[in-house]
């Protein structure tokens, strides 16, 4: 078994918490808790009237629990967001609310979780264990035609119907359990570089376990809708995939126009971006947590 030294670092910490503009009594959310590096940064800018609530779904990040008055803890995915927002008296919205897409560095270096092409494990993916579809499943169940849709839109693999059919071909020799399985299994198909290959197919397989753009979809619809006036939305993301969801999603605050039958947009906007541009991480940071390279920092502002 692997025994991760930390659990996690929080990437871009001081300027994601920097763009909350966090004022000592206000409600803020933390919607990935995870370490609770970003929680803890909160906190500590926050008066003694000051609120956080954390959501997190994995029962890992809960041992992390932090021992404060006005800190609230919900052991859920951030997709139920407004309802446990209403349970906590707070359907007037929050001030601001951040979100860290990134899978945790404890879940990248602990095999048993299955996230990582590093090691050999069972192909588990699921960021919540209470869940009961596994990345093993998928392989195991799904037809061709849906196994080559998942990969070449949440994987981008560029043989993604070869791949596909390989898998399905190949259940004649039983289930896919476990990494290394999984690797020997596709080495006749695999293009390119094989560490690039697999990172795209497990990419794929934890975005499905996982119901992530979904999760995510909710989440950023809710978040627009809890957000009083004037209230920050931060959200780091890790690949261009969920990046594109984000800053869609936050030019206007709303996925789709409505518009009536004189072609004018009948929703109005509900957010407006803050800056242009994603924050990226500096040459310290990166120095330091070479994980930091592929994130994003977006940042935007109830109107």
């Amino acid at each position: 078994m692997s025994t991760p030294t930390f659990y996690h670092t929080s990437v871009l910490l001081q300027e994601s918490v920097a763009a909350l503009a966090i004022v000592p009594d206000g409600v803020y959310v933390d919607a990935t808790f995870g370490g609770g590096g970003h929680s803890r940064a909160i906190l500590a800018q926050l008066g003694p009237k000051g609120r956080l609530l954390a959501f997190d779904q994995d029962e890992d990040a809960w041992r992390n629990q932090i021992d404060d008055s006005r800190f609230t803890l919900i052991r859920e995915n951030f997709r139920y967001l407004a309802r446990f927002l209403r349970l906590e008296g707070l359907a007037g919205g929050v001030q601001g609310i951040l979100a860290d897409l990134g899978v945790s560095s404890w879940q990248f270096d602990t095999a048993e979780r299955g996230f990582s092409t590093r090691f050999d494990g069972p192909l588990d993916m699921r960021m919540d264990q209470r869940m009961e579809k596994t990345a093993a499943d998928i392989l195991d169940t799904y037809t061709e035609e849906r196994l080559h849709k998942l990969f070449e839109e949440a994987g981008e693999i560029r043989n993604s119907k070869q791949l596909a059919r390989h898998i399905v071909e190949g259940r004649i020799a039983g289930k896919i359990k476990d990494t290394n399985s999984l690797k020997q299994r596709i080495a006749p198909v695999v293009k390119g570089n094989p560490q690039r290959y697999f990172a795209q197919l497990f990419q794929a397989l934890r975005i499905e376990v996982n119901d992530e753009f979904g999760a995510l979809k909710d989440f950023l619809s809710q978040s627009a809708q809890c957000l009083q006036p004037n209230g920050r939305l931060a959200v780091i993301s890790f690949h261009s995939l969920e990046d594109r969801l984000v800053k869609t999603f936050m030019k206007r605050g709303v996925w789709k126009d409505e518009v009536n039958e004189f072609g004018q947009v009948t929703n109005p906007s509900l957010l407006t971006t803050v800056a242009k541009k994603p924050i990226e991480a500096g040459a310290s940071e990166l120095n330091a947590n070479p994980r930091s390279r592929s994130a994003k920092l977006r940042i935007a502002q109830k109107l």
